[in-house]
């Protein structure tokens, strides 16, 4: 083939695979209809566990919740959504959305799902009209409106099994039950920082800790609660082998009756 047909061959390539993405992306694109929540893409599928996770708090129905996350079958749903919540912590986004991912692991570990069994049909039931359920509603363990939290217990702790010294927080209501989804407030000359419990469910449904620096000197408290637990700083510590590591704070508590 000459020179000229070459071009001319390469030319008709190019003008056909254009015209063929032109048809593709403009005139008939693909579009995806009922896709499956279980194949959107990682960051979608964190956004769409974040929207049900919101509907749980607002609502506090934990069957509607249950139905819709079992639309991920390989979701581990008490682990990731705390551990979601601690992601979305760390990148700064909305408070109340990671409060509400906390809230729903919590409350899904603290009410395992039981196994329900498909009732049998019998003759009769097919002429009798089936009794609308009742509305089944979770109540959440939510601090009662305006009943404030106060410091029930303020103590050092000595534990080598930590790998750095915390500010550890059990927060529970008036009838000694752990609360998640309370967020406390933590500030240092050089700064401010916040957590929230119930982000650590296998540690306890109330508990929430945060990562001390030697020598600085922290003031904490709970949003809802405007007292002040001050001078926590770390302390020195021996494990039995006599090897020096720097010591832990826990504090307790507990909504007034």
């Amino acid at each position: 083939m000459s020179r000229p047909g070459w071009i001319v061959f390469l030319i008709g390539i190019a003008l056909g695979m254009a015209g063929g993405l032109y048809y593709a992306w403009i005139v008939n694109p693909v579009a995806y209809v009922d896709t499956a929540p279980d194949s959107l893409r990682e960051d979608f599928r964190a956004d769409y566990l974040a929207l049900i996770a919101s509907a749980y708090a607002s609502t506090g129905d934990l069957v509607r919740a249950r139905i819709r996350l079992a639309l991920f079958p390989e979701l581990d749903p008490t682990a990731e959504l705390a551990a979601l919540a601690q992601q979305r912590l760390a990148a700064g986004l909305a408070q109340a959305e990671a409060s509400a991912l906390a809230l729903l692991a919590a409350d899904l570990d603290r009410q395992p799902q039981s196994p329900v069994s498909t009732p049998t049909r019998s003759p009769s039931l097919l002429t009798t009209p089936p009794a609308s359920p009742s509305p089944s509603s979770t109540p959440r363990p939510t601090p009662t409106p305006g009943a404030p939290f106060s410091l029930t217990s303020q103590e050092q702790i000595c534990d080598s099994r930590l790998s750095a010294p915390l500010i550890q927080v059990e927060v529970a209501d008036a009838a000694d039950s752990p609360v998640p989804g309370v967020e406390v407030i933590v500030i240092w000359d050089a700064g401010q920082d916040h957590f929230f419990t119930g982000l650590k469910p296998e540690l306890g449904l109330g508990y929430g800790d945060f990562t001390m620096a030697e020598g600085v000197s922290y003031t904490l408290r709970l949003a809802e609660s405007e007292q002040l637990v001050t001078d926590l700083t770390t302390h020195p510590c021996e494990d039995e082998d006599g090897a020096a590591f720097l010591g832990s704070w826990l504090l307790t508590f507990q909504q007034s009756p």
